[in-house]
Formats: structure tokens, C-alpha cells, sequence
């Protein structure tokens, strides 16, 4: 070993590659409306199906692929260079990865982080994880911008674009889709307030993200995690100072069950709190519809104002339904009041829900977003205060 001008040099010894493993391993993409990308395969071989969605955060590609939102969807990353950073274990949202498949560009050929275990590459074939790379990824979202989001399959296995076309559509569609069953919790979990225990908070996980309930506990919450078919009077006997429902997959449609909760809830004067399907599901339950986006908000970029201050804060996403609800004019409802909070800059797309009753106290309010953003940015961490502050108005009579 020398000494070069910027210190000593350290010879690192790479695992021996035979050339099998150098031999790159064809795969195909094909969308529900024909258009194919040619490219080889990345992570797991085999095939895979789902709907086609782009996420255009440069940065959080962990934190991404282990969101439950995602389950059933393939993502394309917008940015070119993925897996820089490799994997770790302590920045999964979740117990595993969600996505049904994963599109890159120029994946890494070698982490370089220091809290690096294994290569993303690594990572997506334990996890049998199909996913494709060198192929275009900027015409591919490009012309899900312009078609919209849609079925898609990569294979390792079926390199004829007409074959694997007929497999793709025959592949269920995203809109109706039920998934809730699919990533909520088996049994009830609490995760303890850190110093003082202020509030106990029941968390529906429709889909829960792990950091979600750690900024809750930070902010002196005992959360009580539980099913997404848990009933009034389980959630009721937990004492609960406020109810939280979280983001989740699939189409808001079909989450009525969770939206009659809701109503239950805010009729016995319980605090709500809702982020992204949460949000959907708490529209539904004050009366609006929802309806499917053309491709949907996916990203750690998004611009939302926050219409009750007027800020502009860069926002987490990843949704592709949203709640149809006037924007500038408020609607009575049975529970209160409700006026959209929170509105996308991009589009106009309602971002947030607020709900008042007749003496001007919050009783509840949503976000289509993700405040917990893990991976960043933390722009919308005050709502957890503010979640904690329509608790603490509810328990002293004051205006929150």
C-alpha cells in the first residue's frame, strides 16, 4: 500500500465475478396500451405486473420501495442514477418492499455509504423483486404524463412484446381495488410516548408507515396501532384521545367500512387526524367522492400551500386518487363545517381537509401527504403539534 497526495491508499478486494455473473440478462416492458422498452433485468428475474407510476424524488429510494402505499404498483424512478447509497436496515417504512416491480435508468454498479449493508441490487433479488434497467426512463414518464398511468409488465422470462401484452391486460386495474387487508397489521401493536404520556392515539393501519407513529410518540403520544377492520367499540375501549388513519393502497372507493368508522368516531366527539388515503377516506366520510388521478402525485418535491397560514411547503407524496371537494367555498356537513386546508400549486388538487363545529374548534383535519416524509423533507412535521393541539383543545373546551 503507498501514499498518495491525499493520504494513504486503501486496496479494497472485490468478491471474484465469473462471467455469468458479468452476462447481462435481457428484459422486456410492456405497457396496457403496446409501448415496450427494451432493457436488462435488474434485482430478481422472472415477471411481474402492476400499474405503471413515476416517482420523481432524486433522493429516499428505501424509503419508497418499503411504503405499503406502493404495493401493486411498478415504479419509475425519474432520477437517472439510482442505488448510490446501497441498503440499510434502519430506513425501512416497513417489514419488507411493497413495489410490484422497480424501473431504473443507470443503476449504481457499487454502493458508496457508509451505513451501507448490501447493494440495492442485492436487496431487490432477496425480497424476489423483478425490475428492469437501461431503458429510457424519461420518455417512459414522459408518456405515462400523457397517457396516464397504467397496467405494465417486465419480464425476464416473455421477451415477446404481443405475449406479454395479453398477460398485461389481463391483469386486475388499480381503480376498485381493495388492498387495505393486503398491508394492514394481524394484531394491535403500541408504540410508547417518549418522556410523558400526553395523549393516547389509535392508529387505523390502513397501509402505516413506520416513522409515522415514532413522530406521534415524539410528540408525548401513546399510539395504539390496529387493524384496518377494527370496530368503534374496540377503538373506543382504548380510550383514545384522538383517532389517526393512515396512508394505505387502492382505491379510496372501496374503503367504505373505514369511512363509517369515521362518521362513528366523529359523532362521539373524537378527534381525527388522517394523512394521503386517511385524508381520501375522511373526504368520503364528510360526504365527498373521490376519483382517480391521471398519473398521480409521487415524490418528495411537491409544492402544497397551507391555506389556513398561507405557507408554501414542499410536501412528500404519493397518492394517485384524490377527494372531489369545492375548494374555496365550505360545506356543511352532519359533523361540522369542513373547508379545504391544503391545496397542490402543480394543479389545484385538493391537498387537505379541515373540519369545525359550531364553536369554531377543529374537530378534525387530513393531509393527502406524508408530514412523518420519511425520506424528507420535513416541511409538514408541525402537524403532529397540530394533531396534539385539536387533542388538547377537545380535552380543555378552548378553541384549538
Amino acid at each position: 500500500m503507498g501514499a498518495g497526495p491525499l493520504g494513504p491508499r486503501v486496496l479494497i478486494r472485490l468478491p471474484a465475478m465469473n462471467a455469468q455473473d458479468l452476462r447481462p440478462v435481457p428484459a422486456i416492458l410492456v405497457l396496457e396500451d403496446g409501448r415496450a422498452f427494451i432493457g436488462r433485468s435488474f434485482g430478481a428475474t422472472g415477471e411481474t405486473f402492476g400499474e405503471a407510476v413515476f416517482a420523481t424524488g432524486m433522493s429516499g429510494y428505501q424509503e419508497t420501495l418499503t411504503d405499503p402505499s406502493y404495493h401493486r404498483q411498478v415504479v419509475v424512478a425519474t432520477a437517472p442514477h439510482i442505488g448510490n447509497t446501497g441498503w440499510n436496515d434502519e430506513d425501512d417504512e416497513s417489514g419488507r418492499i411493497w413495489v410490484a416491480g422497480y424501473v431504473v435508468r443507470d443503476p449504481a454498479r457499487v454502493p458508496s455509504n457508509w451505513r451501507a449493508v448490501r447493494s440495492l441490487d442485492d436487496e431487490l433479488r432477496a425480497q424476489s423483486v423483478v425490475g428492469i434497467c437501461d431503458i429510457d426512463t424519461r420518455a417512459l414518464t414522459r408518456h405515462l404524463r400523457e397517457r396516464g398511468a397504467m397496467r405494465v409488465g417486465i419480464s425476464t422470462e416473455i421477451l415477446d412484446p404481443e405475449v406479454l401484452l395479453a398477460k398485461v391486460l389481463e391483469s386486475p386495474e388499480m381503480e376498485g381495488a381493495n388492498l387495505v387487508g393486503d398491508v394492514t397489521v394481524t394484531e394491535p401493536y403500541t408504540v410508547e410516548a417518549s418522556g410523558d404520556s400526553q395523549y393516547t392515539v389509535v392508529a387505523l393501519d390502513l397501509g402505516i408507515k413506520t416513522m409515522t407513529p415514532k413522530l406521534m410518540a415524539a410528540h408525548h403520544m401513546t399510539v395504539h396501532v390496529v387493524p384496518a377492520d377494527s370496530t368503534i367499540d374496540q377503538i373506543m375501549a382504548l380510550k383514545p384521545d384522538g383517532l389517526f388513519l393512515s396512508n394505505g393502497p387502492g382505491d379510496p372507493a372501496t374503503a367504505e367500512i373505514q369511512a363509517e368508522l369515521v362518521r362513528e368516531a366523529l359523532s362521539r366527539g373524537v378527534p381525527f387526524f388522517g394523512i394521503c388515503f386517511g385524508n381520501q377516506i375522511f373526504g368520503r366520510a364528510l360526504g365527498f367522492g373521490t376519483y382517480k388521478l391521471k398519473y398521480g402525485h409521487r415524490g418528495i418535491n411537491q409544492p402544497v400551500q397551507d391555506r389556513t397560514t398561507g405557507k408554501v411547503e414542499i410536501t412528500a407524496h404519493n397518492h394517485g386518487f384524490a377527494v372531489d371537494a369545492p375548494i374555496d367555498v365550505p360545506t356543511v356537513t352532519p359533523y361540522g363545517t369542513v373547508t379545504v386546508s391544503h391545496v397542490c400549486l402543480n394543479d389545484d388538487v385538493v391537498e387537505g381537509l379541515e373540519l369545525t363545529g359550531d364553536d369554531g374548534m377543529v374537530k378534525g383535519f387530513s393531509v393527502q401527504y406524508h408530514p412523518e416524509a420519511a425520506a424528507g423533507p420535513h416541511d409538514a412535521a408541525y402537524l403532529f403539534q397540530r394533531f396534539a393541539d385539536v387533542m388538547s383543545g377537545v380535552r380543555s373546551g378552548g378553541v384549538s
